[in-house]
């Protein structure tokens, strides 16, 4: 299991505004791990919202964050990054991130339970 250190939110974001959310696992093996990032709202199932895989250009988002979030990562410091745009109330969430396979982004990546989670960052939009 590999163990995250999420941050970037905690703080009340317009609607329309942006943040840039950090993902840390000081993993040896980071740079080859696919990687991906959930939300989870209250009294919502969790829900994958992009991946990434080990190669930065190969990325894939949830339909309802296409073309509005941007996910990243740098192998050289450990970390990924998730970066919401145009933020809307519908974003407020707690995100977390995980590793959901090695190399590629696997096909179930939105549905993978990584079995341990971290503390997550929370992401709170207003109207």
């Amino acid at each position: 299991q590999v163990q995250v250190m999420e941050s970037g939110g905690g703080v009340l974001v317009q609607a329309g505004g942006s943040l840039k959310l950090s993902c840390r696992a000081p993993r040896p093996n980071f740079s080859v791990s696919a990687m991906a990032w959930f939300r989870q709202a209250p009294g919502k199932e969790r829900e994958g919202v992009a991946c990434i895989g080990w190669n930065p250009s190969s990325a894939t988002y949830a339909d309802s964050v296409v073309g509005r979030f941007t996910i990243s990562r740098d192998n050289a410091r450990n970390t990924q990054y998730l970066q919401p745009d145009a933020l809307k109330p519908d974003d407020t969430a707690m995100y977390y991130c995980a590793k959901v396979g090695r190399y590629d982004c696997p096909a179930s990546w939105a549905t993978t339970d990584p079995g341990s989670w971290g503390q997550g960052t929370q992401v709170t939009v207003s109207s």
